[in-house]
């Protein structure tokens, strides 16, 4: 049991090591859900802007609700940013107004289709849990 043990341990150190200076990793909370890539070569999907947290959500079948599509017209891609709020695009005026309407906003909230990766590195967002109900009762009624 300790060799395997000692083999994950060394997994996971590898692992990390070999993450280049250019990776970036997002953790999605509540349900520790980490993805990785490499910054400036995350395909598109063109809901919200390139490279925001909606767009590695969806790259990753990550579910962030974003019922306006990405286009900062609601509030339902709310997230609130745990750490690496420095390796986010700077929030601009039409963010902060529709934030302005988020329940629970909080002074790290951000849209997660506005919020675009600007630098590699650690990203840690939670998804508020008046999100996770909304979207939960939203799939008890189909």
């Amino acid at each position: 049991m300790e060799d395997q043990d000692r083999q994950s341990n060394q997994h996971a150190a590898a692992a990390t090591v070999d993450a280049g200076a250019n990776t970036v990793r997002v953790t999605f909370l509540p349900g520790d859900q980490s993805v990785e890539y490499e910054h400036g070569n995350l395909s598109y999907q063109e809901h919200g802007k390139p490279e925001s947290l909606l767009d590695v959500a969806i790259n990753f079948g990550i579910h962030l609700e974003h019922a306006c599509g990405g286009n900062c017209a609601c509030t339902t891609c709310h997230v609130v940013v745990r750490r690496g709020q420095e390796l986010l695009s700077e929030i601009d005026d039409e963010e902060a107004d529709r934030l302005d309407m988020a329940a629970d906003l909080q002074l790290n909230s951000r849209l997660g289709c506005q919020a675009q990766i600007v630098k590699p590195g650690e990203i840690v967002v939670e998804i508020p849990s008046w999100n996770r109900n909304y979207v939960s009762e939203r799939s008890d009624t189909k």
